[in-house]
């Protein structure tokens, strides 16, 4: 294609444009006069039909609506009010919720050792047994016990015998001799009483009620008096112990209540209230241990178990705004209030986001509306219009 050819179409082009835009767009009349068009030529660009007749050009009336409403994008409404969606400022609570990872173990535990050194001759419990305070659990070889409380028995006899005999002869004896035959009487009771001590430990006892654990030893073993023979748990109530931010070291209080859940039955929540706070918070990690006490009459939990702990507080309130209301420049971030139909912009800072809200502090009330779209029409102390979300929340926002 020639050039000649090119540049002619171009010119089509361009000129189809012009009159494209002349003809659609308000105010092109007087664009092109300003450019110094001819009268006729803007007339023939704005009447494509030929009737002869220019459109009549835009009165300063209509000129100055559609600068204060068209303007924006056709966004105005009634009297150059702009349009935008508005949602009430709902109460917000924070710190009123506390969650913590804590460990389990039964309000009870011992370690049972026997009293004496020996042979494990009997066992007569085995895991998962529930026995009481008292209850023989094992019993250790014997026999050199029982010939001692016999030696003993015999001993204790041949005194009271003896001393019997001698406060029959009073007359005949001395009264050192009555006397020493007596200490000697006393001397062999004691005797039996070491003797039956020595062979009642031979027996290994539970020292409290509780569960039997796992057994590490068996018949046959020689233990001695730090040997480890069974645990026994008393689980009928759990402590579970577990650490909370500093922050709360002035706000919790023994006897709170407490919801605890577990791992091993989920969705299920335990109740139970604070038993212990420590006294000192740890430098480490600028936490303060406690401890929890949880029921467990059904034997649910066990000794060991984690546990996600809850506890409830008053919590301080905040203004709650839609997370869209927010909006930033260069002094920080604001919001837009509605207030006698018109807009004005308020300075917060942000306290906490939540999926549904943002918690500010600022001058702001519950009820007050806030704009939530419409944001780039909104200029301060403009007229506005607002739509939806007028009714504040019920409930607190948490």
């Amino acid at each position: 294609m020639s050039f000649w050819k090119q540049f002619t179409i171009c010119l089509i082009v361009i000129a189809a444009g012009v009159t494209g835009w002349a003809v659609f767009v308000p105010g092109a009349r007087d664009t092109l006069r300003n450019a110094g068009v001819p009268e006729a030529l803007v007339g023939k660009a704005i009447d494509p039909d030929n009737t002869g007749r220019a459109a009549p050009a835009a009165s300063s009336e209509q000129a100055s609506n559609r600068r204060q409403g068209g303007g924006n994008g056709g966004g105005g409404g009634r009297n150059g009010a702009v349009l935008v969606v508005t949602q009430a400022v709902v109460p917000g609570v924070v710190n009123d919720r506390l969650g913590a990872i804590g460990t389990g173990d039964a309000i009870r535990s011992v370690v049972v050792t026997p009293q004496a050194s020996g042979l494990i001759r009997e066992i007569l419990v085995k895991s998962g047994d529930r026995v009481k305070q008292g209850q023989i659990i094992a019993k250790l070889d014997s026999e050199e016990q029982v010939i001692v409380k016999g030696q003993a028995e015999v001993a204790l006899k041949s005194a009271v015998e003896k001393s019997s005999l001698y406060n029959n002869i009073k007359s005949s004896v001395s009264r050192m001799d009555v006397f020493d035959q007596e200490i000697a009487e006393q001397n062999a009771r004691l005797q039996l009483q070491a003797a039956q001590l020595s062979l009642d430990r031979r027996n290994i006892l539970a020292p409290i009620d509780g569960i039997v654990g796992i057994m590490p030893v068996n018949i046959g073993d020689n233990v001695s008096t730090t040997t480890p023979i069974v645990t026994l748990d008393d689980r009928t109530e759990i402590l579970v112990d577990y650490w909370v931010p500093e922050r709360f070291a002035n706000t919790v209080k023994v006897g709170q209540a407490v919801e605890a859940t577990s791992v091993a039955r989920p969705g299920q929540v335990f109740s139970g209230a604070v038993e212990a706070i420590d006294n000192r918070v740890d430098p480490a990690s600028r936490t303060l241990r406690m401890r929890a006490r949880i029921n467990n009459a059904a034997d649910e939990l066990r000794a060991g178990m984690s546990f996600s702990v809850g506890m409830r507080f008053d919590g301080d309130q905040y203004p709650a705004v839609d997370p869209q209301s927010v909006q930033w420049d260069s002094q920080g971030s604001f919001v837009w209030r509605v207030a006698e139909q018109k807009s004005h912009k308020v300075r917060v800072s942000i306290v906490q986001r939540n999926p549904d809200y943002v918690l500010v502090k600022g001058n702001l009330d519950n009820g007050d509306l806030i704009v939530t779209q419409g944001l780039q029409r909104v200029r301060e102390g403009g007229p506005v219009r607002s739509e939806g979300g007028e009714l504040a929340a019920k409930e607190p926002v948490t």
